[in-house]
């Protein structure tokens, strides 16, 4: 439909008069040219029309406008006893006032107060659901929560501040237990990333069968028992965020070569899709395997190795940082008042000749699990050398502390420590320790983080 100029005019008319908010329109002089409907129903009044605006509404400064030439947004007015917000804009044409437009914003600026308590309120839950949000999908751990102040982990600490900074492909690597989940958490904490998930997968506790739709997700109807409608996978629900591919390592090839994609290309394919989803994902990697030796034997891509490895952060082990064994045991202990209800009060000076005399296979992990088992042995608040059961002491350890405790917590500290050696005898190879143990890998997993040794 073409519009003439009578047919907008009128257009326009029906539009000034149906208009919720009240509405005037005068001539500079203060005349009244226009009033909507909804502002005579306010004022109770007729046909004003070429009446003085100061003889219809109380308190106007129409006129006035109209004479300055010079807007008034949002002046409170008193109109029949109630205080108004009102805007007052002159209509200029060639530099002249032709006109002025009078609006009511809030008839009453109780409606004002009452809409300021509800953008509070509003403001208030969208900070409580961002904070959830972020503590159930962000990143727990701090680098100021990274215990250590020998040179070794002030120097990397440093550095991750600064990888941080950027979006690079990170690739963690280090001993099972050094803490590199928590350099991962921290380095999404540092990002510009920061507000967006982090989302962990452990590729090896995931049976093989599984990873891809984990990684990837799936579409409806792409294999028996899949979701309706399908399923976004970890690499979309990190969007926008990070992702950490714990136990890269242990990836199997095929899957592989699909990760290589879509960290070139920036987008996945989900199983049984026909097209592509683009993602913003940094990615972080970290292992304990020796990634060069793994791709020497083949288990390992060598492209995408060199595709993780754009930045590279090794965690020393905890017997090459030994002069931080007094802030991680204390660090340690504070945390573990909270699960076992147990206070240490003071801790005999032999108890440090036995910790820092132990290699200590499991680095920090290993340690804690050390100062849990021995607060259940303490029987004051002293914590001593013989609470302190180490494997190559074990025979001394079990004869301090042969005192009958229930079946379930003994079988729990043997099932702990079989865990422990055979991760020792592994050199940290979770896969091997899983073989030693004769159960499969997932189980060993499933054991491993029932223990908290994952923490």
């Amino acid at each position: 439909m073409d519009w003439n100029l009578q047919q907008m005019s009128k257009l326009l008319e029906v539009v000034f008069e149906n208009a919720h908010e009240p509405m005037i329109v005068t001539d500079k002089d203060g005349k009244i040219l226009l009033l909507n409907r909804s502002y005579r129903e306010f004022l109770n009044v007729g046909d004003v029309i070429g009446k003085p605006v100061t003889e219809v509404i109380e308190n106007t400064r129409m006129h006035i406008v109209g004479q300055a030439g010079v807007a008034e947004i949002a002046d409170i007015q008193r109109i029949k006893g109630q205080n108004m917000i009102a805007h007052r804009i002159p209509i200029m044409y060639e530099g002249k006032v032709l006109a002025v437009l009078g609006t009511v914003l809030f008839q009453d600026v109780k409606e004002l107060a009452s809409l300021a308590a509800m953008v509070d309120q509003l403001k208030d839950e969208l900070t409580y659901y961002k904070k959830e949000l972020r503590r159930r999908l962000g990143a727990t751990y701090h680098i100021d929560q990274i215990v250590g102040y020998s040179q070794k982990m002030q120097v990397l600490k440093q550095f991750s501040q600064k990888v941080a900074k950027s979006d690079s492909t990170v690739l963690i690597t280090g001993e099972s237990g050094t803490g590199k989940e928590l350099f991962a958490h921290a380095i999404h904490a540092e990002s510009k990333r920061k507000m967006g998930p982090f989302i962990r997968v452990n590729c090896a506790a995931i049976p093989d069968s599984l990873l891809e739709s984990e990684l990837f997700g799936y579409e409806e109807g792409a294999f028996t028992g899949a979701v309706r409608k399908g399923k976004k996978g970890k690499f979309e629900l990190a969007n926008h965020g990070t992702i950490l591919l714990d136990e890269i390592g242990d990836m199997p090839l095929p899957l592989q070569a699909k990760l290589l994609r879509v960290l070139q290309e920036k987008e996945v394919e989900r199983v049984g899709a026909v097209r592509s989803t683009p993602i913003d994902v940094r990615v972080i990697a970290s292992t304990n395997q020796d990634m060069l030796a793994s791709i020497k034997e083949g288990k390992f891509r060598a492209d995408l190795y060199y595709r993780l490895n754009v930045v590279s952060l090794s965690i020393p082990p905890l017997r090459e940082r030994l002069e931080d064994l007094p802030e991680l045991v204390s660090n340690l202990l504070g945390q573990l008042v909270e699960s076992t209800g147990v206070t240490v009060r003071s801790i005999d000076d032999d108890v440090w000749g036995v910790l820092k005399s132990y290699s200590w296979p499991g680095n920090v992990r290993e340690l804690r699990n050390v100062l849990e088992r021995a607060l259940h042995l303490m029987e004051d608040d002293v914590l001593k050398k013989e609470h302190i059961w180490l494997p190559a002491a074990a025979s001394e350890a079990s004869t301090s502390a042969s005192a009958v405790r229930p079946l379930k917590e003994t079988l729990e500290l043997a099932e702990k420590e079989a865990l422990l050696l055979a991760m020792k005898e592994a050199n940290g190879n979770k896969q091997e320790a899983a073989k030693l143990l004769r159960i499969s890998k997932s189980s060993f997993y499933e054991k491993w983080e029932k223990h908290r040794l994952e923490k």
